[in-house]
Parts: C-alpha cells; structure tokens; sequence
C-alpha cells in the first residue's frame, strides 16, 4: 500500500477520534447518569406462607337472625316475670358441695314462680277433664249441647257472634299450634347437631392441644421461604453492587474521559491545521516567486500595447495594467516550525484505537461476544474506560468469599429458629388440660345420650298433640261449615236439616277430644316450661349478666373436683366473671406487663380475656413466667451475625487510572508547544491583501472590450491575444494561489481561536482527571457500604416478616387458646340461643293452644244447639 503523507495521515487521525467520540456520546445517551437511591421503606417482596395448622379450628358460632325472635322475646320477658330470684348461690354452693343440707322449703322459695305455674298446671288437668266427665254425663240427660227451646229474633246475633268468638279462638289456636310445629322441629333440628357439637368440641380441644408440637415444628420448617429468598438475593448481590457502582460513578468518570478526548481531538486537529499552515505558507512564498517575474513581463507587453498611438481608446485601462503587481507576501509571516518541532512525534498513543477499544468493553457488558482483538489490551494512554468498566466483574470476584460466609451464617441462623420448636413448654403443661378434656368426653357421654332420648320422646308427644289440635280445628271448621250450610237451607227453625245436624256433631267430637286430651297437653307444657324455664332463667340469663362466672370465681363455691383451674392449669390468679364481664363490656384495659392484660375493676389477669384477643396457650397456663414468646422473636437473636458480617466487609476495586503516564506527557507537550506564541494576526493581515494587486479577470475584460473598438485588425489581434493571456493565468496561477490562501484561512482562524485558552484548556483537563482519579476509590466505597447497608435492610425485613408470622402463627392458630374461648362461646350459643329459645317457645306455642281450647269448648258447645231444630217454632 501506498505510504499515506504527514497531513493525510494527520487528517485520517482526526476522522477516527471524532467518529470514536461519536460513538461514546451515543452509548451515553441511553444510559443518563443518576443519583442512585436507597429506600429502605419501598415496597419489598412480600414472603408467603403457606400450609397453616388451620385444618384443627374450632369454628365459632353466632346467632342467626330468625322470624321467630320477636316470639323468643316474648317468652323471655314472660319467664323474666316468673322467675324474678337471681342466682342463689348459698343453693347453689350447699348442693354441689353438701346436697344433704338442702331443704326443699329453699328449693320451694326460689323456684316460687314455677310452683305457682305448676299449680296452675295440676288444677287445668283436674279440672279440664271433671268438667268433661259433667259434660258426657249432663249431654246423657240430654241438659247440655241440645236444642233451643223457642225461636227468638235475636238468634241470628247471637249465632253470628257465636260463630265470630269461635272462628277467632280457632285461628289463634291454628297460629299457635303451627309456632309450635315449627319450633319443635327446630328443636329436633338443633338438639342432634348441638348435642353431637360437644364430644366433637372436646375432641377439637384435645387435637389441639396434643398437634401443638407438630404445628410449632412446621412453622419454624417454614423459616426455608426467607432462607430461599435471601439465597436468591446473595446470588445477584456482587455483581448488582458493581452495577450500582458503575452507573453510579459513570456521569463523573465518562465527563472527565469526555474532557481528554475533548483535549486529545484538539492535539490532533491542531497538529493537522499546524502542518496546513507550514506547507500552505511555503507554498504560497514559491508559487509568489514564480509567478512575480511572468507577472512582471506580462504588465510591460500590455502597458507597451495600451500605449500604443494606433490603439483606439486605449488610455482608460493604461491605468489598470500599469498596477498589474503581486499582493501578499508569504515569505513575511511567522513561522510555525518551532512548534512543529516541539510537538514532533505526537501523540504518542494512538486515541481513536483508544475509543474503539472502550466501545468494545460496553459491548462485551451489554452481551456482546467478545472480539478477538479484544482479549488483549492495546497500549492506551487513556485506559480509564477499560478499568473502569471491569468493576462489576471485580465486585464478583472480591465478594465471592463474604457471599460464602452469609450462606453459612443462614445454615447456623436455621439452627437458631430450630430452638424456638426446641423451647417451647407446651407438650408438659397441657397434659392436664388433655386429661380433663377427656375426662369430660367419657362423662358427657350418658347424660347427652339421655338428653337425646328425652328429647326423642318429646318431640313424638308433641306432634301427636300437636295433631290432635289440628284435628280439632278439622272438626271445629267442619262443624261451622256444615252447620252454616244446614242454616242456609233450612226453611222453618223446628224442621229437621241432617247437615246442621252433622255440624253440631263435628262441634261435640272437638269438644270430646278437647276434653279428652287437654290434660295431656297440659301435662306436656308443664314438663317442656319447667325445664326450658330453668334453663333460661337460671343458666342462660345468668351465663348473659356473668353471674355464673362471679360464682365460679368464689373460693368455696365449687367441689375440688370441679376446680377447672387446677383441673386445666391455668394460671391461679384466673378470673371468669371479669373475663366475660370485658367479652360484653370491653372495658378499657391496662397492661401489668407485657404479654399480660388486666381487668379494669378486678385488677386481676384475665386468660380467657387473653384467650379471646388471641393469646398463646403458654400466656394462661401456669408457666410462672418462664417463656416470653417476644424475647424468643426477637430480630436480632437472628440476625446479629449476618448483619455483622456485612456490615464489616469492605472491599478494594483498585485504583482506577483515566490516563496514564505517556499521554498526561503528550498534553503537557502540547501545551508547552509555543502554539499560543504564534503571531496569527500577522497571517490575518496578509491575508487581507490579494495574490495580485489588479483583477486579471477585469483586466482582461477591458482588454476584450477594446479590441471590438480597434480599427486596426494587428493592434485587435494583439489586444485578444494579451486577454487570453491573463485568463491563462487567473484559471492556472492566481486561482490555485487563492485555494491555497482559502485553506490558509481556515487553519489560522481554528489555531487563533485555540491558542489562547490552550494552557488553560490541558490544565483544567489534567486537573480534573486527576481529581476524578483521586475520588474514584473513596466514592465506590462509600456506593458500595450504601448497597450492602440497602441489601441488609432489605433481607432483615424478610426476617421480620417471618417472624411476626410465627408470632402470629402461634398466638392465633398453631398454639392459640382462643378455640378455649371460642368453644365456650358456642356451648351458649347452642345452648342458649339455638335449642333454649325454641324450646321454650314450643311450650309456649303449645300453652296458647291449651289455654284457648277452654273457650273454644265453651263457643262450640254454645253453637251446636243453634244448628239442631227449634223445639217450639214461635214462642
């Protein structure tokens, strides 16, 4: 290949550096340099959870909303008013603990309301039935249910209204036998499930208590979820950092390589416009030489012809072509060969190589292969990028060992939850709480299935009385139908009318089974009220108004057998009354100390109170204090070592050079080249002046122009001849002269416009690149403890989030006491509000129907003899 020139090869120089340079503003700007940030409260990954020890759960139960309850508070109002006594405690406490010492005259003191109720009771059996018996015998002798024994006009009120009182009595005691169906179903609705709710309730409690063990063991396997997670994270973590590090760092370091390669363009382009001026001046100064003696002899031939006597007008350009002389002189302007000399040999380094191989290096990082010519390092003065953006890859390798040593510390961290399922006191606590539970289990057994039986035979007698209520009705609506029917048709009151007859029959059948059955009824109502009544006044109200809970609570109350805080372990300063008394009134508490909670008024600790905000098994049970599930979840038990090992890491990434010896050399060189001392004004000023003092071009033009004038064809010929001449010489001399001067140009005004902040220029660059050199190690550190201090933050919250949910884990599910609460919660529920208030209402619903067939008796009795045939017509 052909060797290229000094200017070519300067000017070749040039075209790679600013292509170089264009291809670094390009991959910048895609990537702005900012400020990086760490928010140590952001959004952060949330850890789940799954597989809770939910699957043993006592559900709660609550009161369903029911047609029927403004009838159930109906009949506890009216049982309000039959038992009005509160709880007797001294009955109470002598028949649990001395049931010889109870006088029935006690007994027949507090339940006074219901004796009364009972005499009531015994007297409507006896009495229903004698009156009966009077009726068959009187109805024999032909004295009751006959015939009227003459017509009156006011008969036709008096059956009307008759017929009116029986209808409304009828409806009443249809609305009242159709409550009681309902009800008596929903009690034999309610008793199987409720009944069945307690061994399974029971056993719900045991399986709790004895999958504690397992339940704590699966929530500490759970600590894999943020152990996994962490793992994740520390696999990202150097190289995240060394990304952080460079996009960081970025904006200052490729401003400072953007400021040498604003330096080292200006090297080569003013090395390139210094070479321009030296050939272009010089070659200016030989081409004046040469062209001053043709110049010269050109002027004397045309001064010579334009003098001439035979040349017509010639004198107006004789002016012109005597100041046909040279212009500027090139020979007279400084030299530029000093600075030439000092600046010999530069650059040493070769930048737009330099800029190629930076080019390459952000490929590599963005996924590009690598190229061949790209695994060995050229020799670059500056080397800054090359280093610069091997950080991530440095950050990989000098983070490697801490990454290890965190692996590790999660191993011994897992080891260290383990503890908590290790710790943990329940299995030997709850033992007696199992036992009693069982206990009650195997007790509760008869005496549900007593309860069951009762309940069987109750609900047989009450839809067979319920029946024959309903068979009444029959018989009432039938007789009134028939009866009516029998009036309507009947022409003269004393005439015999067989469907009137019918109706009165149909009336005295009802009236039969009426008498015959009331006393069943009776019987019925007053075993159903007495012990639903019971039940709602002396268990459910006072279970309501927590005086259950105040009698427990006495010393002396209850048999040692009975003792359900030795019996379940609690705590022996357990308080049921002030428990149930802040279920309902929820009073304000006031904390002892933690983990415990104070009633207000007692001033005692409450573990069923504790039970229903979600206290811990371990928080009730007689423990004396010995376990503090907060002190065993505390953060930094855990996290102590981890974060210690990370917060002592540091890291060196080396120290970074922007540019090295040679080419900081090359700038000073440049610098102090004497470039700033050229006098360019002096090029300036000769260039104002024009190669040739005359326009040859004008010149020529008059001499043109002079030769269409002469008369004379010689001196025309030579005037055209003289005019070609000087075009000869403006197309071939003068112009290329005035190129080279053009070039001239634009070399001194770049040199001019350089030279006089050059020094100021180079040391300002030198200045900051060794600023940014010196700043580098110092803020990559301080970027590097910000993202390890961010990493920390970030895994402690995974910690936390773990370990509030093993708190929460515990207190609410796995180890929970509220299933404690929750089950005594739903025995009134099921007690109370499902089986006691249908109950109840059945026996209610049923004494309507008994109470009401009295005057049903009475208005049926009374119709039948207006339905049978007048005796005497007129009367």
């Amino acid at each position: 290949a052909p060797r290229l020139s000094p200017l070519a090869a300067g000017a070749m120089r040039a075209a790679g550096l600013l292509l170089a340079r264009a291809l670094l503003v390009a991959w910048a700007l895609p990537h702005p340099a900012g400020t990086h940030q760490c928010h140590p409260t952001g959004p952060a990954t949330v850890l789940r959870f799954t597989d809770r020890h939910a699957e043993i759960r006592v559900p709660a139960l609550h009161r369903v909303p029911s047609p029927l309850d403004p009838l159930y508070g109906l009949v506890r109002r009216c049982l309000d008013l039959i038992q009005q006594n509160p709880l007797p405690t001294e009955l109470l406490r002598a028949a649990l603990n001395d049931p010889g010492s109870v006088r029935t005259s006690q007994v027949v003191q507090y339940e006074l309301g219901y004796v009364v109720c009972a005499a009531v009771a015994l007297l409507f059996t006896v009495a229903v039935p004698v009156a009966g018996m009077c009726f068959c015998y009187c109805r024999s002798r032909r004295r009751c249910g006959g015939r009227l024994r003459a017509h009156r006009r006011s008969l036709g009120c008096r059956r009307h209204c008759l017929l009116a009182c029986l209808s409304f009595t009828s409806l009443v005691i249809l609305i009242s036998v159709t409550c009681a169906f309902v009800t008596s179903q929903r009690v034999k609705g309610q008793m199987e499930p409720g009944l069945g709710a307690v061994p399974t309730t029971l056993r719900t409690l045991r399986q709790h208590l004895a999958n504690v063990p397992q339940g704590v063991q699966m929530v500490v396997d759970k600590f894999e979820v943020p152990r996994k997670q962490i793992i994740s994270d520390l696999g990202g973590l150097s190289r995240s950092v060394g990304l952080s590090i460079h996009t960081q760092l970025k904006a200052m370091t490729y401003a400072a390589l953007s400021d040498l390669q604003d330096r080292a363009a200006d090297l080569q382009t003013s090395l390139h416009h210094l070479q321009i001026l030296d050939g272009t001046s010089r070659a200016l100064a030989a081409a004046r030489a040469e062209l001053e003696p043709v110049l010269r002899e050109r002027r004397q031939r045309v001064v010579a012809l334009l003098d001439d006597p035979r040349c017509t007008s010639c004198a107006s350009a004789l002016g012109r072509a005597q100041s046909l002389e040279l212009g500027a002189d090139y020979s007279k302007v400084p030299s530029v060969e000093k600075v030439l000399k000092a600046m010999a040999g530069l650059p040493r380094s070769d930048f737009a190589e330099m800029i190629r191989q930076v080019w390459r290096v952000r490929e590599e990082q963005r996924g590009a292969a690598p190229t061949a010519s790209s695994s060995s390092a050229p020799s670059l003065s500056l080397q800054g990028n090359g280093t610069f953006n091997s950080i991530p890859e440095l950050a990989v390798e000098r983070m490697a060992q801490v990454i290890q040593d965190l692996r590790e510390e999660l191993s011994h961290t897992a080891q260290k939850v383990q503890s908590i399922a290790d710790s943990f006191p329940l299995p030997d606590y709850t033992r007696p709480a199992s036992e009693a539970l069982v206990t009650a289990e195997e007790r509760s057994r008869p005496y549900l299935q007593e309860v069951e039986r009762f309940e069987h035979y109750r609900w047989i007698a009450g839809t067979v009385l319920c029946s024959i209520i309903l068979l009444i009705l029959a018989c009432n609506v039938t007789g009134m139908a028939l009866g009516a029917y029998g009036l309507s048709k009947r022409e003269d009151p004393s005439d015999y009318e067989c469907r009137g007859e019918a109706g009165a029959k149909f009336l005295l059948v009802g009236v039969g089974l009426a008498f015959l059955f009331s006393w069943l009824l009776s019987l019925l109502v007053f075993a159903t009220f007495l012990v639903g009544g019971n039940i709602q006044t002396l268990v459910c109200r006072n279970w309501v108004n927590q005086e259950i809970y105040k009698f427990i609570d006495t010393p002396g109350n209850l048999p040692p057998s009975m003792n359900l805080t030795r019996q379940l372990n609690l705590r022996r300063d357990s308080n049921l009354s002030a428990t149930y008394r802040w279920v309902l009134q929820e009073p304000t508490p006031v904390p002892a100390h933690p983990g415990q909670i104070w009633d207000r008024d007692a001033n005692v600790p409450l573990p069923f109170r504790e039970c229903k905000s979600g206290a811990g098994l371990w928080e009730v049970l007689q423990l004396d204090r010995s376990y503090d599930l907060d002190e065993h979840l505390k953060t930094p038990k855990y996290t102590a070592d981890f974060q210690k090992r990370l917060g002592d890491f540091t890291a060196h990434l080396g120290d970074v050079r922007l540019l090295r010896s040679e080419g900081r050399q090359d700038l000073e060189t440049f610098a102090r080249s004497g470039l700033d001392e050229v006098d360019y004004g002096r090029f300036q000023e000769e260039m104002k002046n024009p190669v040739v003092q005359t326009s040859l071009p004008g010149l020529a033009r008059n001499l043109e122009g002079l030769q269409k004038m002469q008369r004379n064809s010689t001196v025309a010929g030579q005037l055209a001849a003289e005019a070609r001449a000087l075009w000869r010489m403006q197309n071939s001399t003068v112009q290329s002269q005035e190129a080279l001067v053009a070039k001239l140009g634009e070399s001194v005004q770049f040199l001019s416009r350089l030279a006089p902040r050059l020094k100021e220029r180079v040391k300002r660059t030198l200045a900051t690149t060794a600023s940014v050199e010196a700043r580098l190690p110092a803020q990559a550190q301080q970027i590097l403890r910000q993202e390890i201090g961010c990493f920390t933050r970030r895994e402690l919250r995974y910690f936390t989030q773990y370990l509030n949910w093993v708190g929460q884990t515990l207190r609410e599910d796995v180890a929970s006491c509220q299933p404690l609460a929750t089950a005594l919660d739903n025995g009134r529920v099921i007690l109370c509000d499902r089986i006691a208030d249908p109950w109840n209402a059945f026996w209610f619903s049923l004494g309507c129907c008994t109470f009401f067939l009295i005057p049903n008796i009475i208005f049926a009795i009374r119709l039948t003899k207006h339905f049978r045939p007048i005796r005497n017509r007129l009367m």
